[in-house]
């Protein structure tokens, strides 16, 4: 595929990743993708990824599920052992691959995704509950006497 200068575009179901389905609030959707295999000035070989889907993650503040649009574009330089991880240029990603020289499309796509999700999925347009960020006045006065000067006690013994 390489020496032929390949390239594959497809879909994917969610469901057919199986280790990004662990993250995910549920498997629904598709992934749009694109494998772009090719060798470069320098003779190395690899493979270009993209991808284009949207998530279903828990939100992490409201534990409730929302979208999140993820795009993948990587280059991957294909290595057989992991000491050539070396000569690959700078913004390439190694991507060893097997002895007999064959890739799963699926397992790398589904490699790239789980990249790119976050550590702690938060729903930007979500906000905490009135009853969490409302201030109480119990707090205020707490506030209120932790700001008064510790010396004060100090003054009223002197008189």
């Amino acid at each position: 595929m390489v020496s032929a200068r390949r390239s594959f575009e497809g879909t994917l179901p969610i469901a057919a990743m199986t280790r990004l389905c662990e993250e995910l609030a549920n498997s629904d959707g598709i992934i749009k993708f694109w494998l772009d295999f090719g060798r470069d000035s320098l003779e190395t070989d690899y493979v270009d990824v993209r991808a284009e889907t949207s998530l279903s993650l828990t939100c992490q503040r409201t534990l409730e599920p929302f979208l999140l649009p993820v795009a993948v574009n990587t280059r991957l330089g294909l290595i057989r052992q992991e000491r050539d991880e070396a000569a690959l240029p700078p913004d390439y990603e190694p991507l060893l691959i097997a002895e007999d020289g064959r890739l799963k499309p699926v397992e790398m796509i589904e490699d790239e995704l789980l990249l790119v999700l976050p550590l702690v999925p938060v729903n930007p347009e979500s906000r905490l509950p009135d009853q969490l960020t409302g201030r109480d006045e119990g707090a205020d006065f707490a506030v209120a006497e932790r700001s008064r000067n510790p010396f004060e006690v100090l003054r009223e013994l002197k008189k």
